[in-house]
């Protein structure tokens, strides 16, 4: 009869003398590990022995690993990622909260956007760090929902682990979440409403409203019109392949937010300049534009150079050979006719003001980033040498010109033929709020973006969660086992949405949550929380608009989230070798 028992041995022990069960003697084991080929510490192994007739098997982990399975890990893991959900649950939504971090180096930063937040936070949970993976996927694919994906897996989690505190098999519950995952992206597709692209008016309203909603839970909500009305102007200035790296964004502290300005072009931040720079013209119709990667200036000599000379003048000679290469290559600039000269490196004063006497604008050290869009925008390529520069390597726009925005001067470009690009420039009172905005407008161009691409949308504010859970309510009706309880499960968990927007409006959750499924059982598929009523109401004909296609990636992700951590019920943490002093010791 084989014995269900295991007994654990940790060395140094000495075996015992009398038992009837298998032993092995110091001295066996001592070989073994001679056959390993190193020398160990024996109090740094544990010996499993099974009593049926089968070789013990030798676990070596390195001394200090920590080792936990079973249902105990799942049950670790879940909890902490409901930590996690517990942390962002108060920014969901039109009157979410914002939470402020402070960083180790001091740098404060106040945000309500999911992915911002998980990215700042220090979470050592390497399970926890799964919600951080799949808001930064969201944040990445489509701009829009980092908060929600982020509850949604939470919640699917807080729901299964009920299933494993009750002995269901974890991978029961993972096939029941992906089932009724594929049944709500299937009634996603088949319920969404899609815009006719033909009318450009009321494609264009469809944009704004989806705009309009992304921003409506962002510190710019209260600008929403000017904004909208901006990232929407944004996104159709660009290419077909809607590159959203031609949007270009530039911070100017000072001023209010509708102070930001929407540029038809590129904008960069005027450059370090010298003397002669505010006698060059500052406006320029159709200008030709050169872009260098060349240094314009003397250089000074090293402290270490030596030179040698018979008489003064062939001193002067070489500083006079110093002086006529520079002037050969500031002289094969005028002559190519460029009318404005960029360069990646430094133009010194005396190229400054031989470009300034010749009506000539300059800016040296110019961002490589800022250098890129100008190359894409205007046509040409950047030159390395002046020589027989070529017609075509010079690029045009409709208008240059250099303006005052707040402290800072901008060299603009407008009306550029090749790539059409623009850039934003933002203002607002302080560093934290600029950079808030900045992020809001992220989320909204990636919005608008999806938008232009996959014009299917549907309503928010709760509306297709309540008819997706609905509807997989219904359905696991018809099934028979564990799975019935599973999808009635993932669809609980969706009301989590419509939930928590009411709590952080401070509305009468249970009141609305019934009155949410009593529409939705009477065929209200639109019907989602409206906040200037304080009550429901169908939010496809309040134009509260989301693409179609966030809600399909949120679902996706936080099930798939859900499923990778039920499905993973052992962690081994090796221990951090910094805490041995940098002299780790290797597993063996």
């Amino acid at each position: 009869m084989m014995l269900n028992l295991f007994k654990y041995y940790k060395y140094p022990l000495q075996a015992p003398k009398s038992t009837s069960t298998t032993s092995i003697s110091s001295r066996a084991f001592t070989n073994t590990l001679k056959l390993l080929g190193r020398k160990f510490t024996l109090s740094t192994f544990y010996i499993t022995m099974a009593f049926s007739n089968q070789t013990p098997t030798i676990v070596v982990l390195k001394e200090g690993t920590d080792a936990s399975q079973g249902k105990g890990q799942i049950l670790n893991n879940i909890n902490a990622c409901l930590a996690i959900q517990e942390t962002l649950k108060p920014t969901l939504g039109p009157f979410g909260s914002d939470i402020l971090i402070k960083s180790s180096n001091g740098k404060t930063t106040i945000s309500n956007d999911g992915a911002t937040i998980l990215k700042l936070l220090d979470i050592v949970h390497p399970a926890a760090k799964m919600l951080v993976d799949i808001s930064r996927a969201q944040d990445a694919e489509v701009g829009d929902g980092t908060t929600s994906v982020t509850i949604l897996a939470g919640e699917f989690l807080k729901e299964s682990k009920t299933f494993i505190e009750d002995g269901i098999s974890s991978h029961l519950i993972i096939k029941g979440l992906r089932r009724a995952c594929d049944l709500a992206v299937a009634k996603i597709k088949e319920i969404q409403v899609d815009i006719k692209r033909e009318d450009s008016k009321e494609f264009r309203e469809l944009l704004e409203r989806c705009a309009t909603t992304a921003m409506s839970s962002k510190l710019i909500s209260k600008n929403s019109e000017f904004f909208t009305k901006m990232v929407v102007d944004a996104v159709l200035s660009l290419d077909d392949d809607l590159d959203e790296n031609m949007i270009g964004i530039k911070k100017v502290a000072g001023g209010a937010m509708e102070d930001s300005l929407f540029v038809d072009g590129v904008a960069f931040k005027k450059t370090f300049s010298y003397a002669g720079f505010e006698q060059q013209p500052k406006t320029f119709t159709d200008p030709k534009i050169l872009c260098l990667n060349v240094e314009l200036e003397l250089k000074a000599e090293k402290d270490n150079a030596e030179v040698r000379v018979e008489q003064v003048k062939d001193y002067q000679d070489i500083v006079d050979a110093e002086w006529q290469i520079i002037f050969n290559k500031l002289e094969a600039i005028k002559d190519s006719g460029a009318n404005i000269v960029l360069s990646k490196l430094p133009i010194g004063d005396l190229a400054t003001q031989y470009f300034a006497d010749r009506n000539i604008f300059c800016a040296g050290r110019v961002a490589s980033e800022d250098m890129e869009r100008v190359i894409k925008a205007v046509g040409g390529t950047v030159q390395s040498t002046v020589t027989n520069v070529q017609p075509n390597a010079l690029g045009t726009c409709a208008k240059f010109e250099e303006v005052q925005i707040g402290g800072d001067r901008y060299n603009l470009f407008k009306g550029c033929p090749e790539t059409k690009t623009c850039t934003l420039v933002l203002r607002g009172g302080a560093e934290q709020v600029i950079a808030e905005v900045e992020r809001s407008l992220h989320d909204a161009i990636m919005i608008v973006k999806r938008a232009v691409k996959h014009s299917s949308v549907v309503a928010g504010g709760g509306a297709i969660e309540m008819e997706l859970s609905k509807h997989l309510r219904e359905f696991s009706k018809t099934v028979a086992g564990k799975q019935q309880l599973i999808i009635g499960a993932f669809a609980r968990a969706l009301e989590v949405i419509p939930r928590q927007l009411c709590e952080n409006a401070g509305l009468d959750t249970i009141e609305l949550l019934n009155v949410l499924r009593s529409s939705h059982a009477r065929g209200e598929t639109w019907f989602g929380i409206d906040f200037h009523k304080e009550s429901v109401s169908n939010n496809m004909e309040s134009f509260i608009w989301e693409p179609s296609l966030v809600k399909i990636n949120a679902l996706q992700s936080a099930t798939e989230a859900a499923t990778l951590l039920l499905s993973v019920d052992e962690t081994i943490k090796n221990q951090d070798d910094q805490a041995n002093g940098g002299r780790g010791r290797g597993a063996y």
